[in-house]
């Protein structure tokens, strides 16, 4: 059974920086792509970035340029480094793997609070 649990959320004042960790536990075998995704009160959960297996990424356009995502294979674990945080950040951040194309884990989620 594949499990990830988000760490690194909290509470950071505009133009501050946040690293966010997922940890997988489990098999990491048929793995696709890992990434993040966020969900801000009364607004549908949506992509910020993504890591493909191979190691390409993708990013929102909202987020480029100030957010970094990355893979430490032998920790299992993907990052998201946050810098140049804006209030419109604000939301809960949750961690998502796809395996075999078809199969999708999320995390909890880690809330991100921007105050201005």
């Amino acid at each position: 059974q594949v499990q990830l649990v988000e760490s690194g959320g909290g509470l950071m004042q505009a133009g501050g920086s946040l690293r966010l960790s997922c940890a997988v536990s489990g098999t990491m075998l048929g793995m696709n792509s890992m990434g993040w995704y966020r969900q801000a009160p009364g607004k549908q959960r949506e992509l910020v970035a993504t890591i493909a297996t191979g190691g390409i990424t993708n990013y929102a356009d909202s987020v480029k340029g100030r957010f970094t995502i990355s893979r430490d294979n032998a920790k299992n674990t993907v990052y998201l480094q946050m810098n140049s945080l804006k209030p419109e950040d604000t939301a809960v951040y949750y961690c998502n793997a796809i395996y075999f194309k078809t199969r999708e884990y999320w995390g909890r989620g880690t809330q991100v609070t921007v105050s201005s």
